[in-house]
Formats: structure tokens, sequence, C-alpha cells
């Protein structure tokens, strides 16, 4: 018996041993060192890639999108999109918050909707059924011609880019093709009372390449995009 309970005994000390050691290695240490690390080497990326104003205000995340919307309103009613700032794709996710007011986002995630669901014949028709993918695409290719439409340049669907009118996988992609952005430039820059060539020399100016040379498209970030153009508008 008491060779038993020594030997138990015994286990129960290398047991706890290990737990402090692999608590101090595993829960300590390495995450210092990895802290360290991301510090040293990315410390923007290791803070959440913020982005600041020129007041030095942190204005949000260059990885999460965000709304740009009308204040006040119906609550009930979707928020109309402020027409002098430039928009970033739909947000299709999968639950709304009055925590962030900003992003009508709970949990990151898509439709999953096939591309023809509504479609007849491999085409969307006018009168899509209502919920369907087609029927949101149509709506939204209507209200994004009526919105960048101004009384000198006039949107034709057929320059609706599918960013415009489609969310992305996650709902939260920061990014907008350079198409879309060039779409909305004679609108932002009528309400704001700038040229458009400055405008379009804005969007030129944060339009990022792919990754590497040959990763993905080329993309323009609308949070950096619409700082830079508030910064403009005060200068």
């Amino acid at each position: 018996m008491n060779t038993s309970v020594a030997a138990t005994a015994r286990l129960l000390g290398a047991g706890l041993r290990a737990l402090l050691v692999l608590t101090v290695i595993c829960g300590v240490l390495y995450p210092l060192a990895l802290t360290g690390a991301a510090q040293t080497l990315f410390p923007g990326k290791a803070d959440g890639s913020e982005i600041t104003d020129q007041g030095g205000r942190t204005v949000g995340s260059s990885l999460i999108g965000q709304t740009y919307t009308l204040p006040g309103g119906d609550p009930e009613e979707a928020a109309r999109p402020d027409p002098r700032w430039f928009q970033p794709r739909p947000s299709d996710g999968l639950g709304a918050n009055s925590v962030n007011t900003q992003y009508t986002l709970l949990l990151s995630g898509a439709t999953n909707r096939s591309a023809d669901n509504g479609a007849v014949d491999g085409a969307c028709p006018k009168d899509a059924e209502e919920g369907t993918l087609c029927a949101q695409v149509t709506a939204a290719q209507r209200a994004v011609v009526a919105d960048n439409s101004t009384a000198s340049y006039t949107v034709a669907p057929r320059d609706v880019p599918a960013d415009a009118v489609t969310s992305s996988g996650s709902g939260l992609d920061p990014h907008i093709s350079p198409a879309y952005a060039e779409l909305q430039v004679h609108r932002v820059a009528e309400r704001n009372k700038l040229g458009v060539e400055r405008v379009e020399q804005l969007v030129r100016e944060h339009t990022e390449g792919r990754t590497l040379g040959f990763i993905g498209e080329p993309r323009v970030n609308v949070l950096e995009l619409n700082t830079a153009l508030k910064s403009l508008i005060r200068s």
C-alpha cells in the first residue's frame, strides 16, 4: 500500500511539474516571444492595422470594411448611403447588432446562394423572384446607377462591376475594385465640390496592385480612400 501511494505521489508530482513547465513555456514565454517579434517586425499589423486621420484619431482598421451612411432616419429602415463618400461593397452577413453601428454585422459569412439563384435560362429576369440572388443583384444595380449618376454624368447599367452589387464571402471586405471606385468619382466630386480629375487622382493614389505582382486583383481600400478624401476636403 505504501509503495502504491508513493508511486502515485511521484506521478502526481511529475504531472504537476510538467504542467507548470509547459504553462510557463506555452502560456508565457511563447506568447511573449511572438508578441515581441510581431511588435518589432510588423508593429502596424500587430496592433490591428489601424488607420488614423490627420488629427491622429483612429478611424478604423484597414482589414475590416465599414459603411458610410446618412445619420438619423427610421431605425426600422435600412440606412441610406452618404453620397459624399465612396461606398464599400454591399454587406450581407448573418446578423445585425447594436454595438457596432458602423457595420451591421454580428457574424462574418456569406449568403451561400448559387450564382444562378433566381436566373432563367442563365440570365436574371427583370421580375426575378423576391429573395433570390438575381433579385438582390438587379435591385442593387438599379440603386448603384441611380445613386452615382449626376447632372453631367450618367452611369450605364453595363458599367456596374460585380463587386458593386454583391457582398464578399466574409461580408467584411474592406476593398472595392478600381472600376467601382472610378464609377463613384463623379458623384463624390460633385457632392464635395471638387474637381473630377482631382478625385480620379486620389483613386489612382490609393489603388493597390496585385500582391507580389500576381496574386489577386488590383483593389482600393475604401477606408483609406475616404480618410484621404476627408483630409482633401478640409485642406
